[in-house]
């Protein structure tokens, strides 16, 4: 790696942290395309690590106590009953998680990169062509289209990835038949809730919610604002009515501002129909403008490498976000990169290594994904059937491999 020229296609979260790696291992020009001119530090949506595999992660150096979170300990589940506020508690789990906010953790991630690092916003790379020596990047913007040649190229540019197409042409990701809105609402928000019998201290700050309803569910948990405040982030999977037709074939998302009438009539249903008051009326906080969508997809790419190309993030897996481990995947595979990039003066075979053992683990989650979506959104049990004993049944059946939360990264 030493003087070697690095890209790096996309700017996010797997972005930073594969641009750090190639810096550790020693890389000369490292080179960041990022396509979105905007700045990424304000988007608000949380995400969750495991205490495990944040200790890993700080050992390696891609997180640290100094990136703002919250401590979780326990998992609440709730369903509807009747015009009690919260529902009725059907289990508890222990859930040892820390939460961030995605544009504070990358925030933090991209101040770590060194002033060497050239980090463009507003470029797209258009496409990828590898050679046997490298690979070329025909780019647009700023200024005149171009051509640049690298030694390496890493795709962590997400799941439309450009790099992977270049790499395995062909491979498409299939919709898995359901969606999940999004939105994160402020703290202070929340006192607007106010419902007869409610307890004074409803949910605290180190739960974790699952209120569930036939035919999917709502995960509820605080987040950090970057402000040192609190945001309660959520996220609610089920699927869209059968007569709307919204050609999810092909990779999309709906951001904020952009979900129809229809959309919104359905949500409103969830919220006042199938969910405990308080769950729904939360979800109700967030203004329509507020809300997007993320539908299900999933995918793995056969190898994280193909010569000079490699992948990371979800530009080599996709996995439904049930599996708690999204930001830690990424993470994870710029730490396994970093290690096979030093290990390449010794061992020729590293980045091949690193290509068969990050897709193995990357497959390994994409079926984590299917099955806990099949157990709580496409095929959900009878919830007000169910005590602590039949939920621990029903997730057992579902993660029967224990890798709810990413799996434990190889040294």
């Amino acid at each position: 790696m030493d003087g070697a020229e690095v890209a790096v296609v996309g700017g996010s979260i797997a972005g930073c942290a594969t641009a750090l790696a190639a810096h550790r291992a020693g890389a000369g020009r490292i080179t960041v395309h990022e396509r979105a001119a905007g700045h990424l530090a304000d988007r608000g949506v949380g995400l969750a690590v495991h205490d495990a595999r944040y200790a890993e992660l700080a050992a390696a150096g891609y997180l640290d106590a100094g990136m703002p979170w919250v401590q979780l300990t326990t998992r609440r589940w709730y369903v509807r009953d009747g015009v009690a506020p919260l529902g009725r508690l059907i289990g508890v789990m222990p859930f040892p998680f820390r939460t961030y906010c995605w544009g504070p953790l990358w925030r933090e991630l991209r101040q770590r990169l060194p002033g060497t690092v050239d980090f463009r916003t507003g470029v797209t790379v258009r496409q990828v062509v590898g050679t046997a020596d490298g690979a070329e990047l025909h780019l647009d913007g700023p200024g005149p289209a171009r051509t640049e040649r690298f030694d390496l190229v890493i795709g962590a540019d997400g799941y439309r990835s450009v790099v992977r197409d270049a790499a395995f042409p062909g491979l498409r990701t299939g919709f898995a038949g359901y969606l999940a809105w999004r939105g994160a609402v402020p703290a202070e928000r929340l006192t607007a809730l106010d419902f007869p019998g409610l307890p004074s201290d409803p949910w605290a700050e180190e739960d974790m919610i699952y209120a569930v309803f036939p035919g999917g569910h709502v995960v509820v948990y605080r987040i950090p604002d970057g402000n040192g405040g609190h945001r309660a982030n959520w996220v609610l999977y089920t699927a869209p009515p059968a007569d709307l037709d919204l050609a999810l074939d092909t990779p999309t998302s709906l951001p904020p501002g952009t979900l129809t009438e229809d959309l919104h009539r359905h949500l409103a249903h969830v919220t006042d129909e199938l969910l405990p008051p308080y769950w729904g009326g939360l979800i109700r906080l967030t203004p329509p403008q507020e809300c997007f969508i993320q539908p299900m997809y999933d995918f793995t790419a056969p190898s994280y490498t193909a010569g000079r190309l490699l992948l990371a993030g979800d530009a080599a897996t996709v996995a439904r976000p049930h599996t708690g481990a999204g930001a830690v995947k990424a993470l994870q595979d710029a730490a396994a990169l970093e290690a096979a990039l030093r290990a390449v003066p010794e061992r020729p075979d590293a980045l091949e290594t690193y290509g068969t053992e990050r897709g193995a683990a990357g497959r390994a989650m994409v079926e984590l994904g299917r099955r806990l979506g099949r157990t709580f959104v496409q095929r959900t049990p009878q919830w007000g059937t169910l005590d602590q004993a039949g939920l621990d049944a029903a997730w057992a059946a579902a993660d029967g491999s224990g890798a709810f939360g990413g799996r434990e990264l190889k040294d």
